[in-house]
């Protein structure tokens, strides 16, 4: 289920109304908790993992989307992720969901939909701008105009 943060958590009624209107649900009804101590990325990376290695692979969204979940988080946690690969993450997630056999693709898109939406500053702070050679910048003072073009890189 997607995640919630503590300040939700807090004043939230568990039942199935109060968690839709916050955007979240009961699922199963296991709820796991994440004390401040953890970091938060490297725990969804991880649940990210097992959801890769946990699928069938029968349905192509949840067997190349939680890949591509895993390996984006990962390079969050590791700061090798840009911020282009925020907006990535975000369209793989709803590229899974809704568009697979069973209730799996669901389970692996929407805990890292609930870190998008609640940790986002936390993803953006380990993220950093594209490489220059693909920035589309008019700065002579600084390189050679011809070596950003991608013909020459």
């Amino acid at each position: 289920m997607p995640l919630l943060p503590k300040k939700i958590c807090e004043t939230i009624t568990m039942d199935f109304d109060s968690l839709i209107e916050n955007k979240s649900g009961l699922g199963t009804a296991g709820i796991v908790v994440i004390n401040k101590d953890q970091d938060i990325i490297a725990c969804m990376a991880r649940i990210a993992r097992f959801y890769k290695h946990e699928s069938c692979g029968q349905c192509t969204p949840c067997r190349e989307g939680a890949g591509w979940m895993y390996r984006i988080l990962d390079r969050v946690e590791k700061r090798k992720a840009t911020f282009n690969d925020i907006d990535l993450l975000s369209d793989v997630t709803k590229q899974i969901e809704g568009h697979t056999i069973c209730a799996f693709g669901e389970g692996s898109a929407w805990p890292v939909q609930g870190l998008l939406r609640h940790f986002r500053k936390e993803i953006e702070s380990r993220c950093r701008e594209e490489p220059l050679i693909k920035k589309k910048i008019n700065n002579p003072y600084l390189v050679d105009q011809h070596l950003l073009e991608n013909k020459n890189a």
